[in-house]
């Protein structure tokens, strides 16, 4: 039996249930709001599915030298798979719990190694091809709502990743707080740019649908145990979290020693109006606390016959700070325009997200309005990396973090451009073409310099 017929059984019951389970959720109303006949208070219970599949295929890869992180010379293909039940239950005014069960599968290209905006958002560094079944998030979210101008229930939860910033949603009132506490995803409720956060639907690259920089506190799928808080105020909002992180670099186990093991977000976001269209800017500081090396240490340490190994200098209490600076613009009812600017000091190892401590990005997303497909999108990006000095020493001596390192390294930024087509079929399921070009994968001209990755994605969501 292949690894994935599962995952497709399940889609396929899932498609045959969907409309009961729509209509059991409106019969099963509480007494009281069935007894009204004007009433229109959402179900009790939401439930939403999605499932997605990216297989990634690239050219040969020249290089001078390889090394255990490095990407592979010859020609190779990759396939990824995700699908996600997303079930919201209201409990009290203002008040819902979520879980969302997972299961994962694949692996991406030369095992998830070897470029640090890496081409597959829906790659996790787990490298497991067979499916793996895991609660992805269960949280409590609880709103209290300040006027009186507005809706106060829960809104149920949209389909697809993207969509994970709605738990956060404004509905009419001009002030309201926010309190979120459970597992879940930092980039649920922060960094979340309507053009480019869901590789489901959006942009694949690591990269682009996060800042590169923020090394957001997350085990190794994505996902944390945590408090978040967002105080909205007319057009303004200010959101905060604390929350673990895994007790090695890219681990699943999360450490408990919350004193001197812990990520901390700060974020204000303001909405705007520029000639009739819409805008938001976006500013975000972190600090992360975690059992970490520092890349000038290892080097120190290392010796003619022993490279630089990081992992040699952890202790409880190494910082990691730095902040992200967002765009979104409408230019015009078809068109937008987002870019992203973020930095980390540079000086301890990368511990959840990616490698990289500087990044710059930009990018547009046309509707398909212009040539008569309303619902189909073309979004074209490019992004800068860059890694600090220290940074640079360390893999240029042979050290290695969890998803790069050449073994040597004749450094410069690395440049990745993406452009994907979205194809709607219809309601539920779309298509993409994905194409990627990768200049200096992991900061090393003499591998490549460019590489060619193609892909072609498959989502489906009800």
């Amino acid at each position: 039996m292949s690894h994935y017929t599962i995952p497709l059984l399940l889609i396929a019951v899932i498609a045959s249930c969907h409309n009961t389970v729509a209509c059991a959720a409106a019969r099963e109303l509480p007494s009281t709001v069935q007894s009204d006949s004007t009433a229109t208070s959402p179900p009790w219970f939401d439930l939403h599915f999605q499932m997605t599949s990216i297989t990634q295929g690239r050219d040969v890869l020249r290089a001078q030298y390889s090394g255990q992180n490095s990407l592979r010379e010859p020609s190779e293909t990759a396939m990824s798979l995700t699908a996600t039940l997303f079930f919201t239950a209201r409990l009290w005014q203002g008040a819902d719990v979520t879980f969302h069960p997972e299961i994962a599968g694949g692996e991406g290209l030369s095992g998830a190694t070897g470029v640090a905006g890496f081409p597959n958002g829906e790659t996790f560094r787990v490298g497991q091809a067979k499916p793996v079944l895991y609660p992805a998030r269960l949280y409590l979210r609880q709103r209290f709502d300040f006027t009186k101008d507005g809706d106060t229930s829960s809104a149920a939860l949209a389909k697809s990743r993207t969509s994970q910033k709605e738990i956060f949603q404004r509905s009419g009132t001009t002030s309201h707080l926010t309190l979120v506490l459970g597992k879940f995803s930092a980039a649920d409720f922060f960094d979340e740019s309507s053009y480019s956060h869901d590789p489901r639907t959006q942009f694949l690259n690591w990269s682009l649908m996060s800042a590169g920089a923020w090394d957001y506190p997350a085990d190794t799928r994505g996902y944390t145990i945590g408090a978040a808080a967002k105080w909205t105020i007319n057009d303004w909002a200010f959101s905060t979290m604390v929350t673990m992180v895994p007790t090695t670099a890219n681990g699943l186990e999360l450490d408990t020693r919350i004193g001197g093991a812990f990520g901390a977000a700060l974020q204000a976001e303001h909405r705007y109006t520029l000639s009739g269209q819409k805008g938001i800017v976006r500013a975000l500081a972190f600090r992360n606390i975690a059992n970490a090396g520092t890349y000038r240490e290892a080097v120190r340490l290392a010796t003619p016959l022993l490279p630089p190994d990081i992992t040699q200098t952890r202790r409880y209490g190494t910082a990691k700070y730095g902040f992200v600076l967002g765009l979104e613009q409408e230019i015009s009812n078809n068109l937008g325009l987002f870019a992203r600017a973020s930095w980390n000091d540079g000086t301890s190892e990368t511990w959840a997200f990616t490698e990289i401590d500087h990044s710059a990005c930009v990018g547009i997303q046309l509707d398909g309005n212009l040539w008569q497909r309303s619902d189909d999108v073309i979004g074209i990006a490019s992004v800068l990396n860059g890694i600090s000095g220290d940074h640079r020493q360390y893999l240029a001596d042979g050290g290695y973090g969890f998803i790069i390192g050449d073994g040597a390294l004749r450094y410069a930024p690395e440049w990745i451009s993406e452009i994907y087509y979205r194809f709607q079929l219809n309601d539920w399921c779309s298509i993409s073409a994905d194409y990627q070009c990768v200049v200096n994968p992991a900061y090393n001209q003499d591998r490549g310099p460019v590489v060619h990755i193609g892909a072609v994605r498959i989502h489906i969501e009800f």
